[in-house]
């Protein structure tokens, strides 16, 4: 296994991304909640290829401040121009601004784990907003969707 057989899995996710409008977030996750929920075969694919990635080292193999992190793809036509990035988190990561908006898949590695006070699942951060991505009662592994890669570290 590997990236590309994430991003093949991935192929169905990347068209119902490239349909949203993230300036509606709520309604951005409804529409993917219903196209994959969390025990759908699309999903349950998802996480078992996310966790075998990072249990074989090609997955979240960098890290920083207690973050495990990787790049899976830039900004192209195979990802509908989004961005693919993994992390493994416990805690809060680094503040940053979603300058086109954020789509993010989580899987809760713990029972009681929450990204950002949200259960496993889809977490979709409207255009303009801005975080400290944390992770509570536990550790998660996300996915996370940039358009255009665009995000902005600075304060």
């Amino acid at each position: 296994m590997g990236t590309q057989d994430l991003l093949t899995a991935l192929e169905p996710v990347f068209d119902v991304l490239a349909g949203l409008d993230l300036s509606r977030p709520d309604e951005a996750r409804e529409r993917l909640a219903a196209a994959f929920p969390p025990d759908g075969e699309v999903v349950r694919r998802l996480r078992a290829l996310v966790q075998a990635g990072v249990a074989e080292g090609w997955l979240c193999d960098r890290e920083a401040g207690g973050a495990r992190f990787s790049r899976v793809a830039k900004p192209g036509e195979a990802t509908r121009g989004f961005s693919v990035d993994a992390v493994e988190l416990s805690g809060p990561g680094v503040w940053h601004r979603h300058t086109a908006g954020e789509v993010n898949l989580c899987f809760a590695l713990d029972p009681e784990a929450a990204f950002d006070g949200f259960a496993e699942g889809w977490v979709v951060f409207g255009e303009g907003s801005d975080h400290v991505p944390t992770v509570s009662g536990g550790r998660m592994l996300l996915l996370y969707f940039l358009p255009g890669g665009r995000i902005d570290w600075k304060r």
